[in-house]
């Protein structure tokens, strides 16, 4: 009777004994995971908390640490004296460039002048001396433009408005007015129409011979050696340039170019602005007619090639430049698109065109 007693008491201590390893185990891991869950990083020694303000402002801070702020806060900066400082260096350079082209101009003047010295040309009949650079200064050169087949055409210019034998000389000593036929030589030099040129310079004298070949499609480049060649052989204010179909008034012609005298640089002729011509075949066709944009466009304001006349300064930037200045097929185009760029007074002088008939204010 009292085994048996032992016996169940020994039973029911052992069950419960099983099922409290069980619990703990369970309990254990339950602990485990919960404390994973749920647990907190201690704070390392040494470094403080960020308060709510502080991570406030340090918000702030980064804000402008990205490359768009940056660039943005640049951007405003910079704006606030970009246009004074563009303002003082474009007026700087606008300043050396006038500089650095007076002094070309003026190098290439004196140049010229000793060049013309040296070589005896023009002769001691068109020099008188001065103290300032040896020469004579006229108020004007003008170079009547001519052909080899024009005889009739210089004939009828001398009967009418230039002086001949002494009373041109008179002319030139007196009002300082040179006029000269202007024209090169024939692609056979030495050839028949060269030697016919110099039996009629030998009878009038009254030539400015090339260095060029003598062609319709190169007036352009005459223009440029014209003007070259006359700044070389005369010191002068003006630089006229004329057609020998056109009849001029001397009188009339240098009252007006006196008006002009003190100024550096002008351009003085009867201005138009024509159509660009793209058509082929047709009479002052343009082959570059695709640098003056889209068809129907007209060109740049430039004086008729009849009659115009430039300052001294433009006809020495002429001779400085002549082998980088750009031909057009027109010649008086090309003249117009030598000056675009540079600081030059246009003058339109209506009395200049030669479309005002006979007996009006006419040159």
């Amino acid at each position: 009777m009292s085994w048996k007693i032992k016996a169940e008491q020994s039973s029911r201590s052992v069950v419960p004994q099983r099922w409290a390893v069980f619990l703990c185990l369970s309990s254990f891991c339950l602990g485990m995971i919960y404390t994973n869950r749920m647990w907190t990083v201690p704070e390392p020694r040494g470094i403080a908390q960020t308060t709510a303000y502080e991570a406030k402002k340090l918000k702030l801070v980064s804000e402008g640490c990205d490359s768009k702020s940056l660039d943005e806060k640049d951007v405003k900066r910079v704006s606030r004296n970009i246009f004074g400082e563009v303002f003082k260096t474009h007026n700087a350079i606008q300043t050396l460039d006038k500089t650095i082209s007076n002094l070309e101009m003026e190098l290439a003047a004196a140049k010229a002048a000793q060049e013309s010295i040296q070589s005896g040309s023009p002769s001691s009949d068109d020099l008188k001396s001065s103290p300032s650079s040896g020469r004579r200064r006229y108020l004007m050169v003008v170079g009547i433009n001519t052909a080899f087949s024009s005889r009739k055409r210089r004939d009828s210019v001398r009967a009418t408005w230039i002086p001949q034998g002494e009373k041109r000389k008179k002319l030139e000593e007196e009002k300082g007015i040179i006029i000269r036929f202007v024209i090169g030589h024939s692609a056979t030099s030495g050839g028949i129409l060269d030697r016919a040129i110099e039996v009629e310079d030998k009878k009038h004298g009254d030539f400015l011979r090339l260095d060029h070949v003598e062609g319709y499609l190169e007036l352009s480049a005459k223009t440029k050696t014209y003007f070259a060649t006359a700044v070389a052989t005369w010191d002068a204010d003006f630089y006229v340039k004329v057609d020998d179909d056109v009849h001029v008034n001397i009188a009339t012609l240098g009252e007006t170019l006196v008006r002009h005298r003190l100024k550096r640089r002008v351009y003085i002729g009867c201005m138009k602005s024509g159509p660009v011509l793209s058509q082929k075949g047709v009479r002052y066709h343009e082959p570059e007619h695709w640098k003056f944009g889209e068809a129907g466009n007209k060109y740049f304001r430039h004086a008729t090639g009849q009659l115009y006349a430039i300052s001294k300064d433009l006809a020495t930037y002429i001779s400085i430049h002549q082998h980088v200045l750009h031909k057009y097929a027109n010649e008086d185009v090309s003249l117009g698109s030598w000056f675009i760029g540079l600081d030059v007074e246009h003058i339109d002088d209506r009395r200049l065109c030669c479309g005002t008939p006979p007996g009006n204010s006419h040159f």
